[in-house]
């Protein structure tokens, strides 16, 4: 009875080994297959990001520019038009034959927001006196900027202003 007994008690542990044994083969396959809840992994998520904005251009401020041309119409002559905006956002400079001060701000997203002008009023050339007023008008209304090259470029509702930097 003892050798039955005995016997009996061995199966029972061998029972209870090898169900033990596959419990474990299967916790350790839901571990590397991800089939088990408790440890079941989640997918990592990934998170979009956009392709990198371009980094925006600071003006120049305290950089005086000559202007070279108004939508592709060159500016001639000694006495062609030029300004500096200062680090107070003061704008001063001349028109070809009158000169004039505003406040300008470069604003976000190479934007320039520009005030009224103040402008002296001495007689101009009839034709300096009509480049001159394009280019209060087309400086007025400046809506973006850019700088391309060595090139101020000025956008507005008036065509575009191209400027050389001056020396």
């Amino acid at each position: 009875m003892k050798a039955m007994l005995s016997t009996a008690m061995a199966w029972a542990i061998a029972g209870t080994t090898l169900m033990a044994g596959h419990a474990a083969q299967a916790q350790m396959n839901n571990n590397v297959t991800g089939f088990g809840k408790e440890n079941r992994e989640k997918p990592e998520k990934k998170q979009y990001v956009p392709a990198a904005k371009a980094q925006e251009k600071i003006f120049p401020l305290d950089s005086t520019w000559t202007a070279v041309s108004l939508n592709g119409k060159p500016f001639n002559g000694n006495d062609r038009p030029s300004f500096i905006i200062d680090k107070q956002y003061r704008a001063r400079g001349y028109g070809g034959c009158n000169t004039f001060a505003a406040t300008a701000f470069p604003l976000k997203d190479q934007n320039l927001a520009v005030g009224p002008l103040a402008l002296t009023k001495k007689p101009c050339d009839k034709g300096v006196g009509a480049s001159e007023q394009d280019f209060f008008i087309a400086l007025r209304t400046a809506g973006a900027w850019d700088i391309v090259g060595s090139q101020l470029i000025i956008k507005s509702q008036k065509g575009e202003l191209r400027f050389d930097r001056a020396l």
